[in-house]
């Protein structure tokens, strides 16, 4: 078996210690183990130099697993390695309690006994694709999202009017400080924030959720995942912010922005007990305990 680690940060010390822990149980069974290339320090020469350990810049169908070590915005970073692949993704949580990385750091021994056991099941995400008119080369090697785009402004205190067409129907133009189109995915990210709804993974819908919207009777809209929805930006400034997950590139008001359902998925490893209603029942909880 052929398995990718990935992480952002590892001068951080839980995880160090996931990691350290997680290689240990690894090699343990007998895996072929890549790092990526970016996560080890300095420090880690030892590591590095480890003949049962190698390292990867990129990825290949030849990888049957990707473990992600930090939180849900590491396995954001995460995808953009596995792209359409369709290796699937664990998610080890060092940080707060995530919907994507959701195994904790107790749970590794336990977790991967059973997912090399099999005893696993496979949660397909939804991703939005994003092409622009005229075309923007730093969206063109890497135009997907698993989370959200959001459209929002830049270098000014002035709202943005975001003209929206769903399947080239107008639908409005929302005047505001910028503009989400989450998947349900990320729903419980960026657009939550936003007062937009939770919508389950496995649900065929998108939501728009304006920013900080002008006008009181804008609100949230969920529209089916075939829809093609366009976006054209007008404000004072002649720039506008487009975010692909958490990569932000700067955009000509002049841009036409299109985002369709991208034609592949996102494959997160559950264990047989967990489920999304459980993660967010401990998410909501979790909320409430930090404001007592």
């Amino acid at each position: 078996m052929k398995i990718a680690v990935y992480g952002q940060n590892y001068a951080k010390e839980s995880n160090q210690e996931a990691f350290n822990f997680l290689l240990t149980i690894l090699l343990e069974h007998n895996v072929d183990v890549f790092v990526e290339s970016g996560f080890l320090s300095k420090q880690t020469d030892s590591i590095q130099e480890n003949s049962s350990v190698n390292l990867f810049n990129t990825l290949d169908d030849s990888f049957n697993l990707l473990i992600s070590i930090g939180g849900d915005g590491t396995i954001l970073r995460a995808i953009t390695f596995v792209r359409d692949l369709g290796i699937p993704i664990v998610g080890i949580n060092t940080g707060r309690l995530g919907f994507l990385a959701t195994i904790q750091t107790d749970e590794i021994s336990n977790a991967l006994n059973e997912i090399f056991k099999g005893a696993y099941k496979i949660s397909e995400r939804s991703l939005l694709s994003v092409t622009t008119s005229p075309m923007n080369e730093d969206i063109e090697n890497t135009n997907f999202a698993l989370n959200e785009i959001a459209i929002s402004r830049k270098n000014t205190t002035s709202m943005i009017t975001v003209e929206t067409h769903l399947n080239d129907e107008y639908l409005t133009s929302y005047w505001a400080d910028g503009l989400i189109l989450s998947t349900p995915t990320g729903s419980t990210g960026y657009s939550l924030s936003c007062g937009g709804p939770v919508i389950t993974p496995d649900a065929n819908n998108f939501v728009l959720t304006p920013i900080a919207p002008h006008n009181l009777s804008a609100r949230p809209l969920i529209i089916p995942d075939n829809t093609s929805v366009k976006f054209k930006v007008d404000g004072r400034e002649d720039q506008f912010l487009l975010s692909l997950d958490s990569r932000i590139i700067t955009l000509p008001n002049s841009t036409k922005v299109i985002i369709k359902k991208a034609d592949f998925v996102i494959r997160m490893v559950e264990l047989i007990d967990e489920s999304f209603l459980d993660t967010l029942r401990k998410k909501l909880l979790w909320g409430e305990d930090r404001r007592n």
